[in-house]
């Protein structure tokens, strides 16, 4: 992240801003200490902290001076003024659910594991669904341990003749719950099986076959990729890119409003920003909306079935 950060600088940053690096060396009280003294120092803007207990604790804190804060931390849902940056899984669980809602599915039935995030995934697929005239019939969370055995037993029961199953399976491999659905005949024609881009953390498993998900273009870091290995003699990841994007939409802001821009209806400006993440844009809760591509997966690879939107 500090190299991506500071090819944006080199990239676009050097003479509009004043880019001060704090490590926070993964701890989650130094890094909540830092991101305090950065919105009360005077700040125009804080990018981080990654430690997430840091975001919620920065989220918690109140105060109409406060700088907008630009979280790179991972699951963090968002709040207001401190924005998820990061894709997380209730993101592509939804966007994965409208891509086939899109294509007429109607009646959806989430699995997820138990946990913090069960609610926020539900909240953004429900919404996610809606827009499409689609229903979320029922939600089953079911805890880690058992698998998802009891909660794909239970959908039978309540749910009749669903046209999907989205799995958010969170830091848990989804296997399990895969491995019940398919003794019951899923996927299949009648029933499709969404996934999120948390799968994509694991090696492919034969079970994932037939799944759709939606998540980011690797394509997107082209444009950077080529000059940071050039300059860093390693490859761009998705950290790079989240960082870069970050210093990148500052010094964007920055150029075209001026210092004082950073207010929420530049942040939260609905026809989004385009970066090395693809297009994105902040909502007025914290949370992010990513417009990514849909892939099917076929023999172990993600197949592109629709490419990412042009807009919101």
């Amino acid at each position: 992240m500090l190299d991506g950060a500071k090819l944006a600088m080199t990239d676009i940053g050097n003479g509009l801003l004043t880019l001060t690096i704090e490590d926070t060396k993964g701890d989650s009280a130094q890094a909540g200490k830092l991101a305090v003294q950065a919105i009360t120092t005077g700040s125009k803007v804080v990018i981080g902290p990654t430690e997430l207990s840091a975001a919620q604790h920065i989220a918690t804190l109140s105060g109409s001076t406060r700088p907008p804060v630009l979280a790179l931390a991972d699951n963090f849902a968002g709040s207001a003024g401190v924005y998820a940056v990061r894709l997380s899984e209730a993101d592509s669980a939804a966007a994965g659910a409208a891509g086939l809602a899109a294509k007429g599915r109607k009646k959806f039935v989430l699995l997820v594991a138990e946990g913090s995030n069960a609610s926020a995934v539900e909240k953004r697929v429900a919404n996610g669904l809606s827009i499409y005239g689609a229903t979320l019939a029922v939600t089953l969370a079911y805890p880690a341990g058992d698998g998802g055995t009891k909660a794909v037993d239970q959908m039978g029961s309540l749910v009749d003749a669903p046209d999907a199953v989205i799995i958010a399976s969170g830091d848990a491999s989804p296997a399990p719950v895969l491995a019940a659905l398919k003794s019951k005949g899923i996927p299949g024609k009648a029933v499709s099986v969404v996934g999120t881009d948390r799968w994509l953390e694991r090696p492919m498993d034969p079970l994932f076959e037939g799944a759709y998900i939606a998540t980011l273009d690797p394509g997107e870091t082209g444009p950077i990729a080529d000059r940071f290995r050039t300059t860093y003699n390693y490859p761009a990841d998705i950290n790079v890119a989240y960082a870069y994007d970050m210093v990148a939409l500052t010094a964007g802001i920055a150029s075209a409003v001026g210092p004082d821009g950073f207010s929420k209806q530049t942040l939260e400006n609905p026809n989004g920003f385009r970066g090395s993440t693809g297009l994105f844009r902040f909502r007025a809760d914290g949370s992010s909306q990513r417009s990514m591509p849909f892939y099917r997966i076929e023999k172990g690879a993600l197949k592109l079935v629709a490419k990412s939107t042009s807009g919101f």
